[in-house]
């Protein structure tokens, strides 16, 4: 009875593993497809190197965070990725994981995103962007005169704030999934040492019963 439970918590390692991996197939280019990419093709000799596709602590981490910045940071499907694969050069990410890690930005939840963004450059400029007055200049057939006003007091404003709040969410993002990713990563790593351990421990049994039975 002793022996079962890491047995289970092995095998559930090993399903939470293969669902993991199979979620991140699904949602990255492979490496043939992203060095077709015409934007890529010239560094394809460098977005192709092993390190940036191999699993490791530091790559994983690194790519989960990268992932998680530039997709949310730039909200645009196609250079998501591409900011990924290239980005990934300097800080040594791992590019599956990262390209993965952008699609958690998608039309579902963008809206909220941008509604965060918004209201949090409001509060750290101390703005107060009401689209509304956008509607209301619209209907009442404003001036140009009128328009100008609106978008130096108003939309530049609100649009600088809008990016400095997407940037600050970007970022804390980002930390919060390299934190994340570092301690999925270790708890896996535990898992399956624990696994090979008792691999071993049963190994012993069956050889000492075996000899036991000879005797």
């Amino acid at each position: 009875m002793s022996g079962g439970a890491p047995r289970d918590g092995s095998r559930e390692a090993s399903r939470d593993k293969a669902t993991v991996m199979n979620w991140i197939r699904r949602n990255s280019p492979t490496r043939e497809e992203l060095l077709e990419n015409r934007f890529v093709r010239p560094f394809s000799h460098r977005v192709a190197h092993s390190h940036l596709w191999r699993f490791s602590r530091t790559s994983v981490r690194r790519g989960t965070a990268l992932g998680l910045f530039v997709g949310i940071f730039f909200l645009i499907p196609g250079v998501q990725i591409l900011g990924v694969a290239l980005l990934a050069l300097p800080f040594r990410a791992n590019i599956p994981i990262g390209a993965a890690m952008t699609f958690l930005s998608n039309p579902l939840t963008t809206p909220f995103i941008l509604a965060a963004s918004v209201w949090l450059g409001n509060v750290l400029f101390g703005l107060h962007t009401r689209m509304s007055d956008l509607y209301i200049l619209y209907d009442e057939g404003a001036s140009l005169g009128e328009w100008w006003k609106w978008v130096t007091e108003n939309a530049g404003p609100a649009l600088l704030g809008g990016f400095a709040g997407l940037f600050v969410i970007s970022v804390v993002t980002a930390a919060v999934g390299y934190v994340l990713a570092s301690i999925f990563w270790d708890n896996w790593i535990r898992l399956r040492w624990r696994r090979k351990l008792h691999r071993a421990r049963d190994k012993r049994l069956e050889a000492s019963t075996s000899d036991t039975a000879v005797g």
